[in-house]
């Protein structure tokens, strides 16, 4: 599906009666913090792995060092899991902007959202190796959140070869710029 039909699908699911969790799925670069920021435009609480670590760390390799980059996401996420569960509380709907790459890591997540009255939806932003390349490339200029780290060739082969996309999991497939 298109990004404008996706974002016309996750409107549609803000009016039903239960909170909705949008758990963005992709790979580094695929566009999950655009999509995330629309869906943020329409009234959900955006939770940033990336703005998290910023804010409570700083930069990656000015102000903490590389090796310490794997300790922070975990504590970023532990922080973030404990609002996304106050946000549950409270009824809100929320957008999760992780990578989301790993099934079980996305299962554990549905079932959380459930389990707290939440209906989940992972939105998969599918882009080809080319796109996401010149992506990263335009990415790597900016000095924000969402371009913490320095993304080589290499890291994005890991990237791809280690991505498990969604197969048979209830998810909307997008591809952005269609």
């Amino acid at each position: 599906m298109t990004t404008a039909e996706a974002l016309s699908q996750a409107k549609a699911a803000l009016t039903g009666p239960e909170p909705v969790v949008f758990l963005m799925c992709g790979i580094p670069g695929s566009g999950k913090t655009a999509f995330a920021l629309q869906l943020e435009k329409e009234g959900c609480t955006h939770l940033s792995m990336d703005d998290e670590i910023l804010s409570r760390f700083g930069r990656y390799g000015s102000d903490y060092p590389p090796r310490m980059y794997g300790p922070h996401q975990i504590a970023a996420e532990e922080t973030l899991r404990e609002r996304l569960l106050s946000l549950l509380e409270e009824k809100r709907h929320v957008v999760v902007d992780f990578s989301f790459w790993q099934r079980t890591r996305r299962y554990l997540y549905t079932s959380l959202i459930r389990q707290h009255g939440g209906t989940p939806q992972i939105v998969y932003l599918r882009v080809s190796p080319q796109d996401l390349h010149q992506r990263l490339v335009e990415r790597s200029r900016r000095f924000d959140a969402n371009a913490a780290l320095p993304i080589a060739n290499e890291l994005v082969q890991q990237y791809v070869i280690g991505f498990e996309p969604p197969v048979d999991e209830e998810c909307w497939t997008v591809e952005p710029g269609h």
